[in-house]
C-alpha cells in the first residue's frame, strides 16, 4: 500500500480537544447564546437534554466551542537491514497544555520543519496522517489557528488545492475502499489487526473530565500518544508489515 520511503515521510499525529470553558454557566453571554441554538440539533421533541447537559457532552467536538490540550504527532523509522520486513520505532513527541495558543504555536514550527526545506520551499512528497482525520484532526487544528489569530501551518493551507494536492492520509478513509457511508473506530480496526488497545485507560468521552476536573495533563498526554502509535500501527498491518515501538523525544 505504501513504501517504506513514503511511510517515513508521513507525519502521524492526534488530537486531544475540550469544551472552551468547564461549565455552560461560564460561557461569555454572546457564545452561550449560540451554543443554546446549536443544541436544539440534539434536542429530543421535549427539549431534553437541555443545552447545558449537551455542552458537556459534546462542545469538545467543536471547534467553535473547544480547544487543544494536546497534539502529539510521531515519524517512523525503519530498520533497513535484512529482511523484507523491516521493525520500525515511531518517535513520537507532544505539545500539551492549558494554553492552547502556545501548544499550537509550537506544534506548527515543528509542523513547518517538516514540511518546508532550509530554503522554505515545501517538500511535494511529505504527507500528514491520522485516523479520521480529514474530517476531524486537521479542520480542527486549521480552525484553532485562526481562531488564535496563528499563521496557518503550510501542510493546513490547502484552499484552492486540487484534493490530489491535498497532503493528507487518513486511515479510517483508506478501511472504506470507496464506500461513503462506513464509520470505523481505530480501536476496532486496531482489535482486527491485533494492535494494542490505545483505550486501556480512558477513552475520548473522558478527556474533558479529566481536564477541567482531574487536571491530569500528563495523563491525557499518554492516551493522545498511544492514539498515535495505534494508527502507525494499523497502517503498517494495512502494509502487512510488523508492529513499531514507540520512542518518546
Amino acid at each position: 500500500m505504501f513504501s517504506l520511503d513514503a511511510l517515513e515521510k508521513m507525519l502521524f499525529l492526534d488530537i486531544e480537544t475540550v469544551s472552551s470553558h468547564p461549565q455552560y454557566t461560564a460561557l461569555p453571554e454572546r457564545i452561550q447564546e449560540l451554543w443554546d441554538k446549536k443544541a436544539r440539533y440534539f434536542q429530543d421533541s421535549d427539549g431534553h437534554p437541555g443545552p447545558s447537559t449537551l455542552y458537556e457532552q459534546k462542545a469538545g467536538i467543536y471547534a467553535e466551542f473547544a480547544k487543544v490540550v494536546c497534539v502529539s504527532c510521531g515519524y517512523l523509522r525503519f530498520n533497513k537491514g535484512e529482511g523484507s520486513r523491516p521493525e520500525s520505532t515511531l518517535k513520537v513527541k507532544s505539545f500539551y497544555g492549558s494554553d492552547e495558543k502556545v501548544l499550537l504555536d509550537a506544534f506548527g514550527k515543528l509542523l513547518n520543519d517538516w514540511a518546508l526545506d532550509n530554503l522554505g520551499r515545501p517538500h511535494t512528497d511529505r504527507t500528514l496522517c491520522a485516523h479520521n482525520g480529514k474530517e476531524f484532526d486537521f479542520p480542527f487544528l486549521g480552525r484553532r489557528f485562526l481562531i488564535q489569530q496563528l499563521e496557518l501551518p503550510e501542510m493546513l493551507k490547502i484552499q484552492g488545492k486540487k484534493p490530489w494536492e491535498i497532503p493528507y492520509v487518513d486511515t479510517m478513509e483508506l478501511w472504506k475502499f470507496g464506500d461513503y457511508k462506513a464509520y470505523t473506530s481505530l480501536d476496532l480496526l486496531a482489535a482486527i489487526f491485533e494492535v494494542p488497545s490505545p483505550k486501556d485507560d480512558i477513552d475520548g468521552s473522558q478527556v474533558g473530565k479529566v481536564f477541567w476536573e482531574e487536571q491530569d495533563l500528563e495523563r491525557i498526554k499518554t492516551y493522545c500518544e498511544k492514539d498515535v502509535l495505534t494508527t502507525a500501527n494499523v497502517l503498517l498491518k494495512m502494509c502487512r508489515m510488523p508492529l513499531a515501538t514507540m520512542q518518546v523525544v
